[in-house]
């Protein structure tokens, strides 16, 4: 019983040790994003206009991260959504991620066309899979946060 206990005592020691990092603190983890099927009205994200800002109402705060919860830099993220006449190429931007992951989009309230208003978010890197999510907008809200986490390429 004792030897077992010790056989225990010293696999969990071992698991521990290896699941801290170089500077002694433990590995994170962050679970990757699922990704959203394509929607109807998606394009080819990589024309769309370098722009973080297409009208006012609404502040989009979103941070890119891998797996390992490190920040993403120059990331691009491409956003869309719905206006009152539904999507139009105004209603299209798209920002790269500062070296902390972060960006900003600024735009206003997103139409609903029988869905809650929501903005849609594409994100490409050369090192990760592409990938599409969505933001839904919670009523009456003037900001929101995101963060996306990334698939590594194999």
């Amino acid at each position: 019983m004792v030897r077992a206990l010790a056989c225990f005592a010293i696999a969990v020691a071992t698991a521990a040790a290896l699941a801290l990092t170089a500077s002694g603190t433990p590995a994170a983890r962050c679970q990757p994003t699922v990704s959203d099927a394509a929607g109807p009205f998606q394009q080819s994200g990589m024309n769309a206009p370098r722009r973080a800002k297409i009208g006012t109402g609404h502040v989009l705060l979103g941070r890119i991260v891998a797996p390992d919860c490190a920040p993403v830099a120059r990331a691009l993220v491409v956003l869309w959504q719905a206006g009152p006449n539904g999507y139009r190429p105004k209603g299209r931007g798209s920002v790269l991620t500062d070296r902390a992951g972060r960006f900003r989009f600024e735009g206003p309230v997103p139409s609903s066309y029988g869905r809650e208003p929501h903005i849609h978010i594409a994100v490409f890197h050369p090192e990760y899979e592409e990938l599409l999510s969505r933001y839904v907008v919670r009523r009456s809200a003037k900001t929101g946060r995101i963060r996306l986490v990334l698939t590594p390429l194999l």
